[in-house]
């Protein structure tokens, strides 16, 4: 039928974009909501003219956005030389001091120093693993090898890998399977995470590899 064929097409091509838009407001209005209450914190322990400088500009849409991303410029500026990275190291130091909050902070800036060093390994490899049971095979993302105690209990030459759920793959499963079980994906990160989010409609032009007999 030509008008359920039209919608459903139209229904495609306006789905990502709304979908995006939506997304880009949600985060729009999140900055500007931390950057108001900032403002707000500060007049009421402060009467500074500069406080009251902010409260002119606090409902000017967007603002939040762009002195967040100018904090996170002027940040990665002044840690990138000697001092900043010592003033940085005592800054964690006090941090891990403080009772309950040392634990959080300390899990939160081991996964994202291994998700976003630029050194790392972690989800920049895109593999086929055979889950939930043998000869039934899906998209994983290396995460990285055993260490540690873990490893000492396992056969060498193991790998660790997140296999994420579809369509929503912020949720998976953390597996370490033996590096001969996996095939390498020559496809991008991207692409394969198009394929899981697609639930297999979106097929990238890289997936070449053979799943072993």
């Amino acid at each position: 039928m030509p008008f359920k064929k039209y919608l459903l097409t139209g229904l495609l091509v306006w789905l990502p974009l709304a979908i995006t838009i939506w997304v880009l407001l949600w985060l729009v209005g999140l900055l500007d909501g931390i950057f108001i209450g900032l403002v707000s914190g500060l007049q009421a322990v402060s009467s500074d003219t500069s406080v009251t400088m902010l409260e002119r500009f606090k409902h000017i849409p967007g603002l939040g956005v762009v002195l967040v991303f100018g904090g996170l410029l002027v940040t990665g500026a002044l840690v990138s030389n000697v001092a900043g990275r010592w003033w940085l190291l005592q800054w964690d130091r006090l941090l891990t001091r403080i009772p309950v909050f040392k634990s959080i902070y300390n899990s939160v800036k081991k996964v994202s120093d291994t998700l976003f060093s630029s050194n790392g390994n972690a989800f920049r490899t895109a593999l086929l693993v055979q889950y939930p049971r043998a000869d039934s095979w899906t998209i994983a993302f290396q995460t990285g090898a055993p260490a540690g105690e873990v490893a000492n209990h396992l056969p060498s030459d193991m790998v660790s890998v997140y296999v994420p759920t579809t369509p929503n793959p912020t949720s998976g499963f953390f597996l370490m399977i033996p590096r001969a079980d996996v095939i390498e994906l020559k496809m991008s990160v991207d692409e394969a995470l198009t394929y899981v989010i697609s639930m297999g409609s979106v097929a990238p032009s890289s997936l070449t590899g053979k799943l072993p007999k």
